[in-house]
């Protein structure tokens, strides 16, 4: 029995909508298959819905959309209980420019730049829907899209921070896109922020 993922998460990224397909063999229904796979799994993984699919129905390749949210905490001191869910950016950060910068990448571009080095994808151009900071408690940043190469949104929020900082002016985001080169953009955002909130389908 092989259990397809509907994305690969690094080590320390969570995701709250991951999506799961696997053919089985049962005569169990949907609802009972779900409590039994929670009563087995460690209390940090739940099942939060069992569903009978097409025959054809892979959770990676079916998948049309995903939803990815990174967050920062901007407070001076690190809060502990937040560690685990948050990359804590103490610095002042003009979130404004980083807005900015971040509606850049909405529509069809050449992400290579953002792509970690020595992966063996070749094909690099996605399709970002929605690119988008806000600010509160914690500074978020939402990002949707057809398609995600490895690192590539912990990359462009590194590339983000970088905005905010001052280091790097929001127009830049255009020229990163366009020259490819992954050593040109910002540094690779910790695994902790970075959140899988939904996986859309047809």
């Amino acid at each position: 029995m092989t259990v397809h993922g509907a994305g690969r998460t690094d080590a320390g990224v969570h995701a709250m909508g991951q999506v799961a397909s696997v053919q089985l063999a049962c005569a169990h229904d949907a609802p009972t298959l779900g409590r039994a796979l929670n009563a087995q799994l460690p209390p940090d993984v739940r099942v939060l819905g069992v569903e009978e699919a097409p025959a054809d129905f892979h959770a990676r390749f079916s998948a049309r959309f995903k939803h990815y949210r990174y967050q920062m905490e901007r407070a001076p001191i690190a809060d502990p209980f937040r560690r685990a869910w948050t990359w804590h950016v103490p610095d002042a950060l003009d979130v404004d420019a980083m807005a900015e910068a971040a509606q850049l990448l909405v529509g069809t571009h050449d992400f290579a730049a953002f792509q970690s080095a020595g992966t063996s994808v070749t094909e690099t151009v996605r399709t970002i829907t929605r690119s988008a900071v806000t600010s509160g408690d914690v500074l978020v940043y939402d990002v949707e899209g057809t398609g995600f190469l490895r690192h590539m949104v912990r990359a462009i929020v590194g590339t983000l921070v970088e905005v905010g900082r001052g280091r790097r002016r929001p127009a830049s985001m255009a020229s990163l896109l366009e020259k490819r080169t992954r050593a040109d953009a910002g540094r690779t955002a910790p695994a902790q922020g970075l959140f899988l909130v939904r996986v859309d389908y047809d």
